[in-house]
């Protein structure tokens, strides 16, 4: 077949296309928003007819990806890591149900926190849930495991997750497709109560997903993507996860002169890890996360000198480089000069972004409460926490804003507000809504619409010529939910909006509404707004 450029990401997307998969559910988070996008993009999908369109959060997209499982087809999920949280309820309890169709599930990690709130290594999450893990070193290794992956996981009868980081998501190689497979037929599970967990049949699932244990391990034992390659200096042996091979690699363009063994696949394979502990007087083990491998290691050979992140070889946090890695086997390392032209270049809001002004207004709408009452949430909004504006106090997780506002005002800080993008309400900013309606919490819910999901690209928000009915619908009163153009000649219209339900003792919304800049040449998004008139409310 043909040979492609790709992104791991694109990689990924197109072994999926190319091994037979019928539905692909996620929700935008970077660094794994381009696998659904190039499916989106591609002519082979539609000519396949692959769902492709995005879902309302990571959880939404893991159970719908378990019913297209269900009917036998085979279907793919991608988050990043912190979406793995989200979508754990149905996750973890997918290795009980099993498959029908084969399903796997592709986690993005982001060692470093490049736009991240937290650094956590999602192959714990699959050690967890007793599912076997997949850790691609290339792009062509993220191809080959999907591709191969469908029917590993039907065999098994158990999703598998790929787990991939930043750096394999973005970076580019040569990737050697492989031939179009047929999609699944419709079929239903051969046993009728399979995705049925109630206890009595929970319990005896459970066993048999422990009893395939033994077959997990052993097919790691066997994997192509485990190898192990002997070295002539066995003072020191390598343990070297996924990526991490790379950068170990471009120490000694020449080859290793240490053992190495290359752990792609998972569970751990025990006898391989033995094999190089007993060779060699003392082990490193390389891997782009926590270490997962190594305390797996001590745990079991306690007594063993083994070097890691944990007895400060490799530092404990951050993702990997040639340079920690020589660092850690010689003592050396590089030197890396920056030339003085580059400049660091903090994120900051887009210029004419309707952000700012929403920000601008509701300082001044806020000066006599004093500071500290602004809970925020994960979009580009998130910015507002930096010079000049200063305008957020917290940014937790998705959907937090809502709860930490309500959770402050039920401890005597009134008014509160929460500020919430318009795609992170309708992700995980509703059912805090409905707790706050319950109780008419003197809160104020900022939804700062733009119509998109902006920070990760501008896919289409599914919030789009809905909040007011869904805000309504959970019960907010229509004459407190109020919206504005959020642009500087409203700004006296603005803060009046703001003042008035800052002072009303209950529940309300504020929709401050503006395209997204970055979003004005997407004709399509542009005829969609018209549509909708949803700019026709001033």
């Amino acid at each position: 077949m043909s040979k492609l450029l790709l992104l791991g990401d694109e990689a990924i997307a197109q072994a999926a296309i190319d091994a037979g998969m019928s539905g692909m559910y996620a929700y935008p988070g970077t660094p794994s928003t381009e696998i659904m996008e190039y499916i989106q993009h591609s002519k082979l999908a539609k000519e396949y007819k692959i769902h492709s369109d995005w879902s309302t959060n990571e959880k939404t997209a893991m159970e719908t990806a378990l019913g297209m499982s269900y009917a036998g087809k085979r279907s793919m999920v991608a988050m990043k890591h912190v979406g793995l949280n989200v979508a754990a309820d149905a996750f973890v309890n997918s290795s009980i149900t099993g498959v029908n169709g084969g399903i796997i599930v592709v986690v993005a990690d982001d060692p470093s926190m490049h736009s991240s709130q937290n650094e956590q290594d999602s192959r714990f999450y699959g050690k967890f849930s007793l599912m076997p893990i997949m850790e691609p070193k290339n792009q062509q290794e993220a191809y080959d495991m999907v591709y191969e992956g469908f029917e590993m996981s039907e065999k098994l009868n158990v999703p598998i997750l790929l787990r991939i980081t930043t750096r394999l998501a973005h970076s580019r190689a040569g990737v050697e497709r492989k031939e179009v497979q047929k999609h699944n037929k419709l079929i239903l599970p051969k046993n009728p109560t399979q995705f049925v967990l109630l206890p009595s049949i929970a319990k005896v699932q459970y066993k048999e997903l422990l009893d395939n244990q033994a077959e997990f391990i052993r097919l790691s034992e066997e994997s192509k993507y485990n190898t192990y390659t002997d070295g002539t200096d066995k003072k020191l042996g390598v343990i070297a996860c996924g990526i991490s091979i790379n950068y170990l690699n471009e120490n000694y363009p020449e080859g290793v002169p240490f053992p190495v063994l290359k752990i792609s696949q998972y569970p751990i394979p025990k006898k391989l890890v033995e094999k190089i502990m007993a060779e060699c007087d003392e082990v490193l083990v390389l891997e782009d996360g926590y270490p997962f491998v190594e305390e797996q290691i001590k745990g079991v050979l306690e007594n063993e000198p083994i070097k890691g992140r944990l007895d400060g070889s490799l530092p404990r946090d951050g993702e990997l480089n040639p340079n920690i890695v020589k660092r850690a086997i010689t003592g050396e390392q590089f030197e890396i000069t920056i030339p003085e032209i580059v400049e660091g270049r903090p994120p900051a809001l887009c210029k004419g972004c309707g952000h700012i002004d929403a920000y601008q207004a509701l300082n001044m709408a806020l000066n006599k409460y004093g500071k500290g009452r602004v809970f925020s949430d994960i979009g580009c909004y998130t910015l507002g926490a930096l010079e000049p504006y200063n305008a957020i106090n917290t940014c937790v997780d998705m959907g937090a804003s809502i709860t930490m506002a309500k959770g402050a005002a039920d401890a005597g800080l009134v008014p509160s507000v929460a500020v919430i993008g318009d795609s992170t309400f309708t992700h995980s900013g509703m059912t805090g809504l409905l707790d706050a309606v319950i109780e008419n919490t003197p809160i104020v819910v900022l939804i700062s619409d733009n119509y998109t999901t902006g920070m990760t690209g501008g896919q289409d928000s599914h919030a789009l010529g809905r909040i007011e009915k869904i805000c309504e619908g959970l019960g907010v009163l229509p004459e407190h939910i109020r919206v504005f153009n959020p642009i500087a000649k409203n700004m006296d219209k603005m803060v009046a909006i703001l003042e008035e339900e800052l002072a009303y003792d209950g529940i309300s919304v504020v929709i401050p509404r503006r395209q997204c800049v970055q979003t004005m040449r997407n004709k399509e998004l542009v005829a969609k707004v018209k549509e909708l008139k949803l700019n026709d409310f001033e």
